[in-house]
C-alpha cells in the first residue's frame, strides 16, 4: 500500500486537477482546499496565495515533464530518435501525470495575458522557461541529428509539439502523437538529406 500523501502534495494534486480540468480563473482556493481535505488557512500557510499555488503546480509539472523527456532521450539509440523522443515523452508523461484537458502551460497562457514589459510575473516566467527549455533542447538535438539549420528544424518541431497538445484538447485526430512523430521524422530526414546532398 502506498504511503498517504502529505498535506502539501494533496493540495498540489487538487489544484492541478481543478485548474486544468475546470479552469484556473473559475477555481477558487476554497474549492481547492475542500478537494484536498484541508482548511483554507492550511492552504494559505503552505502557499500564501493562489498565484503561488499555481506557480508551484506548474514548477512541479515542468520538473516531471523534463524527467520524462530525459528518460525518453536516454532510451533512444540514434541521434534522430533522440530528437523524436519529445513525442515519446508526451505519451509517457500523460500516462503518469494527473489528468488535464491539455498542456498546463498553454492552458495558463490562454487564461493569463503576458505581463507588461518590465513587470515581473513569476507564473508567466515559468511559461517562458518551459518554452525556452523546449526550444533550446530541440535545437541542440537537431544539430546532433545532422540538421544544417537546427533552429529552423526546432521551430517546426515546436509547432508539431504544440499541435499535439492542442489536438488533445480538440480530441481530433485521435492519435496526434503518432501523426506528429511521422511528420517530424520526414522533416528531419529531409533536412539531413539536404546536408548529405550538398556534401556529395
Amino acid at each position: 500500500m502506498a504511503p498517504p500523501l502529505n498535506t502539501r502534495d494533496r493540495i498540489l494534486n487538487a489544484a492541478e486537477e481543478l485548474f486544468f480540468q475546470q479552469g484556473i480563473s473559475v477555481t477558487g482556493v476554497d474549492r481547492v482546499a475542500a478537494t484536498a481535505g484541508v482548511a483554507i488557512v492550511t492552504l494559505y500557510k503552505h502557499f500564501g496565495s493562489k498565484d503561488n499555488l499555481l506557480r508551484e503546480v506548474l514548477a512541479r509539472r515542468l520538473d516531471n515533464w523534463t524527467r520524462h523527456w530525459d528518460e525518453a532521450i536516454a532510451r533512444a539509440t540514434t541521434p534522430e530518435e533522440r530528437l523524436l523522443a519529445v513525442f515519446d515523452a508526451i505519451d509517457t508523461f500523460r500516462a503518469s501525470a494527473n489528468p488535464t484537458q491539455w498542456c498546463s502551460f498553454l492552458a495558463t497562457a490562454s487564461e493569463r495575458p503576458a505581463p507588461p514589459a518590465g513587470q515581473n510575473d513569476p507564473v508567466f516566467e515559468l511559461i517562458r522557461q518551459d518554452t525556452q527549455m523546449i526550444t533550446e533542447r530541440l535545437a541542440r538535438l537537431a544539430k546532433e541529428a545532422g540538421c544544417p539549420d537546427p533552429a529552423s528544424v526546432a521551430a517546426v518541431l515546436l509547432l508539431l509539439y504544440n499541435g499535439v497538445l492542442a489536438s488533445l484538447l480538440r480530441g481530433e485526430p485521435s492519435n496526434p502523437v503518432t501523426h506528429a512523430r511521422s511528420a517530424a521524422r520526414s522533416i528531419i530526414r529531409a533536412s539531413a538529406g539536404t546536408t548529405r546532398t550538398a556534401r556529395s
